[in-house]
């Protein structure tokens, strides 16, 4: 069995992660909600000091969060797996995509953002890509390239773009397209965002898609004062929801669980997060996750 060009094939699986692609061939049908308030008392008094020199592209939340994700699934590979074409396929690098809106306004456009990680990228190592992409993609007249793509079929007679858009999204189905035409697409990303918080919502689930890769969605809502419950009493602290959509056929709920504790306690420890990705957590932080 052939891997592909973004992925080697697993064929070593366990018998239940081999027949449920069979059983479930659709990851739309095979979502997977979480839904979390995170406490934001640490992440601010790190966010305050990583902005303590007053650096040019401030550090902020959506950072903090993406960087946890990519230290999370790069310490925990199986997050990195997708099914396609009921075959199971761990990818050759993480990447993380979201959507930037150069101007909010109800016309404003929307570009894209793609980020490359890398085992020995920190959080500074984000926070200058995509510093880099931002100032990129926050010019109007910059169109990303998926959607360049995407506005050359629409271009062209219907007649002669709608068989065309067919065959490849058959293709895309075999995993035999072109990798010049989705090698920006966030949906063949490992992990792809939405900051709801920056358009002022609370929060939201979004769901998986069955073309593309992307096993993994994340959405952060807007923060704001909220109810915690410790020890019987309710504090209000500054807080944020974050939900979480996964397909459950690429690891059973017990890897699931340790991941998302890893994620949450990442969070609570975000000094771990000047450390490169790929360096582990101590044995017994790692027990603490249990």
């Amino acid at each position: 069995m052939r891997d592909r060009f973004d992925a080697k094939y697993l064929k070593d699986v366990d018998s239940m992660h081999f027949i449920m692609p069979f059983m479930f061939p659709n990851r739309c049908d095979n979502e997977t909600f979480f839904s979390f308030q995170i406490d934001l008392t640490e992440v601010q008094k790190y966010i305050d000091r990583k902005n303590a020199g007053s650096p040019e592209y401030k550090y902020n939340l959506f950072q903090c969060v993406i960087a946890a994700t990519l230290k999370t699934i790069t310490l925990r590979s199986r997050l990195s797996v997708f099914i396609h074409d009921r075959r199971m396929y761990k990818r050759n690098e993480i990447t993380a995509a979201f959507t930037v809106k150069q101007e909010f306004t109800d016309d404003g456009g929307e570009v894209l953002a793609f980020i490359h990680s890398r085992p020995d990228w920190t959080i500074d190592d984000l926070h200058n890509e995509l510093h880099r992409q931002l100032l990129k993609l926050k010019n109007k007249a910059y169109v990303d390239e998926s959607t360049s793509v995407m506005d050359q079929f629409n271009r062209i007679p219907k007649w002669i773009s709608r068989p065309v858009v067919s065959a490849i999204t058959s293709l895309e189905r075999k995993g035999a397209v072109i990798p010049a035409l989705v090698k920006t697409d966030p949906y063949h990303s490992t992990v792809n965002f939405a900051n709801l918080g920056s358009i002022g919502l609370p929060g939201g689930f979004h769901h998986l898609t069955n073309w593309g890769t992307t096993s993994l969605f994340i959405v952060v809502g807007k923060m704001g004062r909220m109810p915690f419950y410790e020890n019987e009493q309710v504090t209000f602290k500054d807080g944020v929801n974050l939900n979480i959509t996964v397909d459950e056929r690429i690891a059973n709920g017990f890897y699931f669980s340790t991941s998302i504790k890893l994620n949450h306690y990442l969070r609570q420890h975000p000094d771990l997060l000047d450390r490169p990705f790929k360096e582990n957590l101590s044995d017994e932080a790692f027990a603490s996750l249990k």
